[in-house]
């Protein structure tokens, strides 16, 4: 059978549906990639064919610098960093306000192009990132069913009850004020709404015959795979009939020739992601802990400039990149943003974690850091040294580091790409 993986263009998102990808073409067949150019190298180096679609305006492919986005997602991106200094709500407000205009750019011409490779790579399955509105709505519009993958916080599929935007749960450092979730609450359902409108919109124009496409922010695909370990979803919390939970899609990698960090302290990860590498204050913090406490430091500076963070401690790893998931296994406690990258590669590795999350499902994934006792959760604005000592400290003589344990062998249970593959083949 032929699979047809539809991904944005951003590293992120790419990456973990490539293993899924790779292990169709070992166990089933012929695989085809549709993503944007950023990504494309990411593609071929795994072997896979690739077809041009682009599906946003942004891009990324490894650490995202705001001078590298093309004119308007500049702008978009400082914004966006200025609301985190404010905090969740403000985050969260202008995250609902930006989708309200950024969930489906130019859904004519991404429905054109789908057209075109379906057309052409004629394929027996299709894959799509849920998040892929526009791809979704263009499969819905064509008639294609598709299964879905959701790389976040699984609210990102949104069960009944929930909000598309607004986290169904908070971490207990984070929680917001009543009137300010209300506000919040609000501008969420706004931006869904808007989206519902605008995508009927499409639908009635192009494909009138297809009739209501409801709330893509809630609609699961034939089959949903949640790219997230089962051992930290809420019980009770509402799931699609059809659907499996796979863990971590974490990469194969080596440290290759990196040099693990000297000295004779905790060994500590801060990674920030991507995107929020560009806190530099919090990196900053981290570094004094780092120095004082006398932890063997490793940093992925990513878009900051290490000369701004302050003297680094003696042996310290400190790089605008590392190699997260090699590393994953020389370290004892990981802090980091909250994004499900980190969170499924070191829930699989069985690191503990300080969760310190600025946006979208981040505050989700803390609260269930700290619901199943994996680790804790701090707010990063205003973040001090001292506060990051201690928390290391806390979760080191917790239970953590045992939790961890048990929770990655459960996701080494699960089956991963493989499990993702035999789904999407059945649905």
């Amino acid at each position: 059978m032929k699979l047809l993986v539809v991904s944005p263009d951003y590293m992120s998102h790419v990456v973990p549906m490539l293993q899924v990808a790779s292990a169709w073409a070992r166990i089933e067949g012929e695989v085809v990639v549709a993503t944007g150019e950023s990504t494309g190298p990411i593609v071929e180096a795994a072997g896979l064919e690739r077809v041009e679609l682009r599906l946003g305006k942004g891009s990324n492919s490894g650490v995202i610098r705001v001078d590298d986005q093309p004119a308007g997602e500049d702008e978009h991106l400082r914004a966006f960093f200025d609301a985190t200094r404010v905090g969740p709500i403000a985050t969260l407000e202008y995250q609902a306000d930006a989708r309200r205009h950024d969930l489906l750019d130019e859904p004519d011409r991404v429905l054109d192009r789908l057209a075109e490779i379906l057309e052409q790579v004629r394929p027996d399955r299709v894959v799509v990132d849920h998040v892929a509105f526009g791809a979704r709505l263009a499969l819905f519009a064509l008639g294609v069913d598709a299964a879905t993958m959701v790389l976040g916080h699984p609210s990102a599929l949104v069960a009944p009850g929930e909000l598309y935007g607004l986290p169904p749960e908070w971490p207990r450092a984070l929680r917001p004020d009543p009137d300010e979730l209300d506000s919040l609450q609000r501008r969420c359902r706004d931006s869904v709404e808007e989206l519902r409108t605008s995508a009927q919109e499409v639908v009635d124009r192009r494909a009138p015959q297809r009739g209501p496409v409801g709330d893509l922010t809630s609609t699961p695909g034939s089959t949903t795979v949640y790219v997230y370990p089962e051992a930290l979803h809420a019980p009770t919390r509402a799931l699609p009939r059809e659907h499996v939970f796979v863990g971590s899609l974490a990469r194969d990698e080596s440290l290759d020739g990196v040099e693990l960090p000297t000295g004779h302290g905790p060994r500590v990860t801060v990674a920030l992601g991507s995107f929020l590498s560009a806190r530099d204050d919090v990196l900053r913090a981290a570094v004094t802990a780092a120095r004082s406490a006398g932890w063997r430091l490793a940093l992925a500076h990513g878009s900051t400039d290490p000369a701004s963070l302050g003297e680094l401690p003696a042996g310290a790893l400190v790089a605008g990149h590392l190699p997260q998931v090699a590393l994953l296994e020389h370290t004892d406690v990981i802090v980091h943003h909250g994004g499900n990258g980190s969170v499924t590669e070191a829930a699989a590795a069985g690191v503990p974690m300080v969760v310190l999350p600025f946006s979208t499902d981040q505050f989700a994934a803390a609260a269930a850091i700290e619901r199943t006792g994996l680790g804790v959760a701090f707010a990063p604005n205003g973040l001090t040294a001292d506060v990051l000592v201690g928390a290391v400290d806390d979760v080191l003589s917790s239970d953590a580091p045992r939790r961890a344990r048990e929770v990655a062998e459960s996701i080494r249970r699960t089956g991963g790409a493989a499990a993702a593959v035999r789904a999407i083949a059945d649905s």
